[in-house]
C-alpha cells in the first residue's frame, strides 16, 4: 500500500492497493466519509482526462476507484506514481464543473411503492412527510452501478435506512429506491436488496443509444411527485437533463 506524499497540495490523501497483476485500486483515507466521497468523485473525473498510458477501464466506487491497466504497457510502480501526480490535482476538480442537473417525475404510493409504508414507520414519519424530504433532498450521482444504475448520496431522512432482510427477486425498471442515506434507480428489471419507495416512467437507460444514460458521477438530482394518472403521457420518454423533457 503506498500513500499520496505527504505535505502535497492536494485536500485528500489516497491509499493504493495492487488488485492482481492489472489493476489498482485508490482509496481516500479521510475519516469523512462525504470527503472520501467527493475525492472518489473527483479522483475519477481526472483520471478519466488524464487516462495514463496503459489504462484500459474505470470502476468506480462510492468511496473508491479501481484502475485496471495493461500489464505489458505499464507497470504496477509506474502507474502507481502516476495516478498519486493525478490525484494531486484532482482536489482541483471544480465539485459541480460542468455537472448537469435532473428533475425526475415519480409515481408515489400503490403498487409503485410497496417499501413506502415501512420506510416512514422506520424513521417516525407518515408517509406524506416521507415523501416530502425526499423529494425536498438535492442528490449528488456518485456512481454508475450495475447496469449503468445511477447511485445518489444526499437522501435528507431523519437517520439512515437498512436494507431488505430479504432481497426482492424482481423489481420492474424505473424503481426508486432508497438504502442508508443513497437512493438508486433501478434501469432494467431485477432483483435487490434496496427499499422500493416509488417509481418513474421514464426510461433511465437504453442500450440503443450512444451514450446509453444521460448523467454521470457529479450530476445533481432532484425527484418529483407525478400523479399516477400521468404516467401514460411521460411512459418511454428518455431521461434528459433539466431542459430536455418534453
Amino acid at each position: 500500500m503506498a500513500e499520496h506524499p505527504p505535505g502535497s497540495s492536494s485536500p485528500q490523501q489516497f491509499s493504493v492497493t495492487p488488485y492482481g497483476d492489472s489493476a489498482v485500486l485508490l482509496t481516500p483515507t479521510s475519516a469523512d466519509p462525504a470527503e472520501r466521497r467527493l475525492a472518489a468523485t473527483r479522483l475519477r473525473a481526472a483520471v478519466a482526462q488524464h487516462r495514463p498510458r496503459g489504462v484500459v477501464d474505470l470502476a468506480a466506487g462510492l468511496e473508491s476507484l479501481l484502475v485496471e491497466f495493461d500489464p505489458l504497457q505499464v507497470s504496477h510502480h509506474s502507474l502507481e506514481d502516476t495516478l498519486l501526480l493525478i490525484a494531486e490535482t484532482s482536489g482541483h476538480v471544480a465539485e459541480t464543473g460542468d455537472a448537469r442537473e435532473f428533475v425526475i417525475p415519480t409515481v408515489f404510493g400503490g403498487e409503485h411503492s410497496p417499501d413506502l409504508p415501512s420506510v416512514a414507520s422506520e424513521l417516525g414519519l407518515t408517509v406524506e412527510e416521507t415523501i416530502a424530504a425526499f423529494t425536498g433532498s438535492l442528490l449528488t450521482i456518485n456512481l454508475l452501478a450495475s447496469a449503468m444504475a445511477p447511485m445518489m448520496a444526499g437522501v435528507q431522512f431523519p437517520r439512515p435506512l437498512a436494507r431488505l432482510a430479504e432481497p426482492r427477486t424482481d423489481v420492474p425498471s424505473g424503481s426508486i429506491m432508497v438504502a442508508g442515506t443513497n437512493a438508486i434507480i433501478q434501469p432494467f428489471p431485477g432483483p435487490t436488496g434496496w427499499r422500493v419507495i416509488g417509481r418513474t416512467p421514464l426510461t433511465i437507460c437504453d442500450i440503443s443509444r450512444d451514450p446509453a444514460v444521460s448523467f454521470r458521477p457529479g450530476d445533481t438530482v432532484r425527484f418529483t411527485a407525478l400523479p399516477e394518472e400521468r404516467w401514460d403521457e411521460l411512459a418511454g420518454e428518455f431521461l434528459e437533463s433539466v431542459g430536455g423533457l418534453r
